[in-house]
């Protein structure tokens, strides 16, 4: 079984690290800022929740299912958040057998979401999730070379879903009653995409908004 390499992604003002339980720390005090900003995004609460999240992302990575990161903010040089590509999905090779398993795991996804995105309080509204959303993309679709990322979120959140949207994202539908809320409530939620030959367009808007020229992966 192959899996996508780890992979430190740097920006100007933002760096992707890999999730690792080396951060829970610094993972904690951030989730430990204004929590009201919360309400529709699960974000653990406290050390022994932070342990058990870590440790599910990296169980999932295993798996060749998920990418996490760790948000560093170069700004203050703290850890402020985390979010990761996820589920991902491998088309090469032959269809699985029975349908419905899972299948052979290759080294390049075929498409991914991005999600499980959460920021302190401190550096929400900053640019750092717009940046951090630009270099996953970036790795997405000029590495991997997939061919779609989804995007996701609770139809009641209008701040992600402009956030989601002034990326240039698609609106593919609602899809109702389709999960658990934050809140305990089920939820509705929307769904949205970026192809591979959007892809052109998305990142130009993004480097008009970041004011970035060049972005390195390492």
């Amino acid at each position: 079984m192959l899996m996508p390499a780890f992979v430190t992604l740097s920006g100007r003002s933002v760096r992707l690290e890999p999730l690792s339980l080396a951060v829970i720390d610094e993972l904690v005090a951030a989730a430990s800022e204004d929590r009201s900003t919360y309400a529709f995004t699960r974000v653990p609460a406290g050390r022994d929740e932070m342990v058990s999240y870590v440790e599910a992302a990296l169980a999932e990575q295993a798996e060749g299912r998920t990418l996490p990161f760790a948000i560093r903010w170069l700004h203050t040089d703290r850890i402020v958040g985390a979010t990761r590509l996820m589920n991902l999905e491998y088309w090469q090779g032959p269809m699985p057998w029975p349908p419905g398993s899972k299948g052979m795991i290759g080294e390049v996804p075929s498409v991914a979401d991005i999600g499980y995105t959460w920021l302190a309080a401190a550096a929400q509204g900053t640019g750092v999730n717009r940046e951090s959303k630009y270099l996953m993309l970036s790795h997405a679709f000029e590495t991997w070379q997939v061919h779609r990322i989804t995007l996701k979120a609770d139809v009641r959140n209008t701040r992600s879903r402009a956030a989601i949207e002034a990326l240039g994202a698609h609106l593919d539908g609602v899809r109702r009653a389709d999960t658990r809320g934050a809140d305990d409530t089920v939820r509705d939620t929307a769904y949205y995409s970026i192809l591979d030959l959007e892809w052109p367009a998305v990142r130009e808007r993004l480097h008009a908004r970041l004011g970035l020229v060049e972005v390195e992966a390492a």
